[in-house]
């Protein structure tokens, strides 16, 4: 059972400023980045890069190409990446930064049980190629010898639980919506081995392809793994997955927090979905004492328990060993690590090149000792200071927030008091946690890289679990500090800022205050801007599911929402593909009400002074500039195919052009006409926050 993988209801509540997408590249490393020592701004005079703009382009007919046209022209995607963008740029430096760091941890005879050993034995047995390559499958043979020796419904259920395997559902553990005190579990729908429901049901003509890609790759790693009957086995277990995909929830539905808030107890979810024995699995995965479950998508559970317990058994065995072999692919020897990287960064991504071997064995140390590694990353590269600056403009941001509230001419009195209330309970955590993981219970084996995947793998499950017999902890952190994004948590009310994206060209100490705001500052914003969108909007000031709502606030806001998402349904990013405006609804209002907050911010900061004009461009110009260029973003075709159908975030050019049309200060700065090809008419204009 995937239990150890972020479950759908999870990334429901835990929303993110970007979609989470690797990179690799090279740049320079150093113990301390160079904005620490200096005194002007590390990108240009004053922290935009004026080189990268297409000035033969009007600013309103696309401002994203204004802002970026130049280097969207010139720049080539390195041949190992799908995209490239800013976010991406950051990662790759983050990722110098944390190669030094576990080089220098894992130098020399650390004492065991210590995170320098922990982190130095991880990245050894990464890097051990020769020892990969003798062993082939061998380090999967325990774990396919039980999927083998499965005979009864007993066996499946116990391998649900204990081997890591696919299965139609997932479980998470999360503060209980209804009371956020408390933890509970909650379970919903998993079990396909594609992205999405739509790369098995759409009949164009690239997912017909990525569907081929898939039939190639389960054949080629059960082949290699000596598996008969190879080609007839991958055409079963896709028909399999397409039975259980037609059953999932579109993933606009799986947003809808009040579609996908269904309390159950253990009784009702073992009524629902008979077939399979909860109370077995439960048991087995340390559950048996929870009384309540957030089931998220009952009717895809039901189905998917069905389809399973219909399919003939050796069917299902197969299905269980291509998935286990498929989640350790990439930690066994280079036939199975190649045929992994062609099918999910080459065939569903564009990726031309494998990454250098070093810098993924990086980001396996990152993720998995993510907080022992982020504990030096913050010593290395985040000095008190900016941790000072970014306490300044996270309160501008919210008072500008307030101000917006207060003076906003469509929500009623009762309401808005709700809402004030509310904004006045945000918790702002900026850089890295109070307190860190302990790892010390965690048991890492020189040598043994699949083993000590695994062990990481329940280490965090164990984790989740504890949690449960206490109260819900505020100081847990959901991004590790050299993590390149920011998150809105509703349940908890809080917004989270960790160290590694705060830096050039998001936050610069040394930059002109105007691009601080327009870039750092509207993801502050965007972030606070969550706690008000479609969905997190239906979460109080304690972080509880709560209707505060009057009817004639909740209309008036859907009917602002409604148009927001008509704009964005009309963008087509590839030919035939359109953005999906409810998906990707809650990240559009984050956008627009945080560039609104910020620009409301800039000028509160500004006060009576006039900002000066740099380089023939004013305040508020280099504002908007700011946003855009934190948002030039490369994408590979296939790449952005996929974030289409699966990411609720908008492409990168619609977080600009569509967001900036929609606010009348932007036609101000940049004498926007109805000539424009982004022009709006002033009633068509979305003001929302």
């Amino acid at each position: 059972m995937n239990h150890n993988t972020r479950s759908s209801i999870v990334c429901v509540l835990l929303i993110a400023v970007s979609a989470c997408s690797g990179g690799g590249g090279e740049s320079g490393a150093s113990n301390e980045p160079a904005a620490k020592e200096a005194t002007t701004a590390a990108i240009g005079a004053w922290g935009i890069d004026l080189t990268a703009r297409d000035e033969g382009v009007r600013p309103g007919n696309d401002f994203n190409r204004y802002a970026n046209g130049r280097w969207l022209d010139d720049f080539e995607i390195p041949a190992d990446l799908s995209a490239y963008g800013t976010f991406v740029r950051l990662r790759l430096e983050a990722e110098e930064d944390i190669r030094a760091i576990v080089e220098d941890l894992s130098a020399g005879s650390p004492a065991p049980g210590t995170v320098e050993q922990q982190i130095g034995d991880v990245y050894a047995a990464w890097m051990d190629e020769g020892k990969l390559e003798g062993l082939g499958v061998a380090p999967l043979q325990p774990y396919l010898a039980e999927i083998a020796a499965i005979e009864t419904k007993t066996d499946l259920m116990k391998a649900f639980a204990n081997l890591h395997l696919m299965a139609p559902f997932a479980l998470s553990i999360i503060p209980d919506p209804a009371d956020t005190t408390r933890y509970v579990a909650a379970l919903d729908q998993s079990g396909l081995g594609l992205p999405d429901r739509d790369y098995y049901l759409s009949t164009d003509a690239s997912f017909v392809e990525y569907r081929n890609a898939y039939q190639r790759y389960i054949t080629r790693v059960m082949t290699l793994a000596g598996f008969a009957d190879a080609e007839a086995k991958a055409t079963a277990i896709i028909e399999l997955e397409t039975r259980i995909a037609n059953a999932h929830w579109p993933l606009a539905d799986t947003r809808d927090i009040q579609k996908i808030y269904n309390p159950m107890s253990p009784a009702q979810i073992a009524e629902l979905s008979p077939e399979f024995d909860w109370a077995l699995i439960f048991n087995e995965t340390g559950l048996g004492g929870v009384n309540t479950f957030i089931v998220a998508e009952p009717s895809a559970i039901e189905s998917g328990a069905e389809i399973l317990a219909s399919a003939p058994l050796p069917l299902v065995r197969d299905y269980l060993a291509f998935h286990l072999i498929s989640n350790f692919a990439q930690f066994l020897s280079r036939d199975f690590d190649d045929a992994y990287f062609d099918m999910y960064s080459r065939a569903l991504s564009g990726t031309q090149q494998q990454r250098e071997r070093w810098k993924r064995g990086v980001q396996h140390v990152s993720d998995g000792l993510g907080e022992a590694v982020g504990r030096v990353y913050v010593e290395r590269h985040f000095p008190p200071a900016y941790k000072a600056q970014m306490d300044q403009l996270v309160g501008n941001l919210v008072a500008a927030m307030r101000e917006r509230l207060e003076q906003n001419d469509w929500m009623d009195e009762e309401t808005r008091a709700q809402a004030l209330t509310k904004l006045s309970t945000f918790e702002p955590r900026i850089g890295y946690p109070s307190k860190w993981i302990d790892y010390s219970s965690l048991e890492i084996r020189p040598g043994e890289l699949v083993q000590n995947m695994r062990a990481i793998r329940e280490f965090d499950w164990k984790t989740q679990v504890d949690r449960l017999a206490g109260p819900v902890d505020r100081e847990l952190w959901d991004m590790s500090p050299q993590t390149v994004n920011a998150y809105y948590n509703p349940l908890l009310n809080q917004i989270t800022f960790p160290a590694a994206i705060l830096q050039p060209p998001f936050f610069d100490p040394n930059a002109d205050p105007a691009v601080n705001y327009g870039a750092i500052g509207a993801v502050i914003g965007h972030e606070i801007g969550h706690g008000f969108d479609d969905q997190g909007r239906r979460f109080d000031e304690q972080g509880r599911i709560r209707d505060w709502w009057t009817p004639a606030s909740d209309d008036r806001f859907s009917e602002r929402a409604t148009r927001l998402g008509g704009q964005y349904d009309t963008y087509e990013p590839v030919p035939g593909m359109r953005v999906n405006g409810q998906l990707t609804m809650g990240e559009n209002i984050g956008d627009l009400g945080g560039v609104q907050m910020a620009y409301a911010a800039y000028h509160r900061y500004l006060g009576t002074d006039t900002a000066p004009v740099l380089d023939g461009m004013s305040g508020d110009q280099r504002f908007f500039l700011a946003w855009a260029q934190a948002w030039r973003t490369l994408m590979r075709e296939d790449r952005l195919r996929s974030l289409i159908v699966s990411d609720p975030h908008s492409p990168a050019e619609y977080r600009v052009n569509g967001v900036v049309r929609n606010i009348d200060a932007w036609y101000d700065a940049f004498g926007v006409t109805a000539e424009d090809a982004l022009f709006l008419p002033p009633e068509e204009r979305v003001r929302i926050w």
